[in-house]
């Protein structure tokens, strides 16, 4: 027990002079940014995900089969946006890669300008979208998560990916000493999903109450305190900056 609530200090108030500074809670704040998105898109633009591109894998095959109530058109919009994300937020690594804490804060303002645009889009439309509209919404939050995913993996902080849930939950599971295990680091992986959980949680609550636009404000707020978060960083020389810190 002991062992796990260092674990959790660590993460939520981690020392600057770490080998990964201030990321780690900026992390588990994207990884709320991620359920937030999703029950968007799954419960708001119809049984697509925009950050979870399994599931969109899967959707496309239960289309092709001839599955009711999926997309494919969205399904493949929201896989090709993803990817295109993900190509910008390598660019943006080939730019920035110096400093990781500029680089977390140039695609997280360039995810924060996208999700404004989608929320502005969204207050014109009614929800559950379709057509153009819904085209439009699953490419711009497609390209925010591809983006948010690339430069996350660039990162490289232990467990915390931000989109992906099935490797990190495996890893409680199969280093955990049940498994012979000797460490599980079940802290830090817990938090994560438990971080989506909340995100996804918090979303559907207000879709489902009548508030379908209202997770992407509350998104672009946690953008904006991850940005802020990082602005006194972006010139620290610090050993955690460094890319080869990750």
């Amino acid at each position: 027990m002991r062992t796990t609530l260092h674990q959790i200090r660590s993460i939520v108030a981690p020392p600057l002079t770490g080998p990964h500074g201030p990321l780690p809670p900026l992390l588990l704040v994207l990884t709320v940014v991620t359920g937030l998105v999703d029950a968007f898109s799954y419960l708001a633009l119809g049984r697509v995900f925009v950050a979870n591109m399994t599931g969109n894998v899967v959707f496309i095959a239960f289309s092709l089969a001839g599955a009711k109530g999926f997309s494919l058109l969205a399904s493949v919009l929201a896989l090709l946006a993803f990817v295109a994300g993900a190509v910008a937020g390598g660019r943006l690594y080939g730019l920035a890669a110096a400093h990781r804490a500029r680089l977390l804060l140039g695609a997280t303002i360039a995810q924060l300008a996208l999700v404004l645009v989608s929320l502005g889009l969204s207050e014109t439309v009614s929800l559950p979208a379709d057509g153009a509209s819904r085209a439009v919404l699953v490419v711009l939050l497609g390209l925010a998560m591809g983006s948010q995913n690339a430069v996350v993996r660039r990162l490289a902080v232990p467990d915390l990916t931000t989109t992906v849930l099935t490797m990190t939950l495996t890893g409680v599971a199969a280093d955990s000493r049940l498994a012979g295990g000797g460490d599980s680091r079940a802290g830090r992986r817990l938090l994560s999903a438990l971080a989506m959980f909340a995100g996804a949680l918090a979303g559907a609550a207000l879709i489902v109450h009548g508030h379908p636009t209202a997770p992407l404000p509350i998104v672009a707020a946690l953008l904006a305190v991850v940005a802020a978060g990082l602005v006194p960083h972006r010139h620290s020389t610090l050993p955690w900056a460094a890319p080869e810190a990750g």
